[in-house]
């Protein structure tokens, strides 16, 4: 598929938020989880609401970090989601859950995020002019 990489914004979720821009995130739809650098996240006020959570690494190495909870953004994309506190070495990563948050998909050719479309609903009739 190719690698390339985004720009991102964090912030705290709540009222003010303090957004901190990370420049270079790999896009690896591989991964569950956004792996973003800690003092970064900490700069932004994102606090750790899941201590010392194990992972499995790409290359089957087991380590723990905490995760916490941001406001995510890239380009014209928004979310908020989980996030892990990566430690110094980590790859800075957009993983998968971000980018089903941000409704968008990987654009192989191109080597960026395109929105993905409208999102699936359940519930609607279309006899109701979508009305359930």
């Amino acid at each position: 598929m190719g690698v390339f990489k985004v720009d991102v914004r964090i912030a705290k979720p709540g009222r003010r938020p303090r957004w901190v821009r990370i420049p270079q995130v790999m896009v690896d739809s591989g991964a569950e989880l956004s792996r973003l650098p800690e003092a970064d996240l900490r700069s932004a006020g994102i606090e750790v609401f899941k201590k010392d959570q194990l992972f499995v690494m790409a290359n089957g190495q087991y380590v723990t970090r905490n995760v916490g909870m941001a406001l995510l953004e890239a380009g014209e994309f928004k979310t908020v989601d989980e996030v892990v506190f990566a430690r110094p070495g980590d790859l800075k990563l957009l993983g998968a859950r971000t980018l089903e948050g941000f409704n968008a998909v990987v654009d192989p050719q191109k080597k960026k995020l395109v929105a993905a479309g409208p999102m699936p609903a359940a519930g609607f009739r279309p006899d109701r002019g979508g009305r359930p």
